[in-house]
């Protein structure tokens, strides 16, 4: 599974932005709390239903590809 398997953009769940798969918690949400300086284990106890791979997973998808 790569990271994108993780994250899916669907216009009907959270007006299209990327989500974590199963969930409505989005990629931006997730680089937010990072940013605020929260560590993964802060995140998972805010999340449970998250796993430590689907903050690698945002992280993954939020990084500029060179194409």
């Amino acid at each position: 599974m790569t990271s994108h398997d993780r994250i899916v953009i669907d216009p009907a769940v959270m007006v299209g932005k990327p989500c974590i798969k199963g969930t409505r918690i989005t990629v931006e949400l997730i680089l937010e709390k990072l940013a605020a300086g929260l560590s993964y284990d802060d995140i998972l106890a805010d999340h449970p239903r998250l796993r430590r791979e689907d903050i690698m997973a945002a992280i993954i998808f939020a990084q500029p590809q060179d194409r």
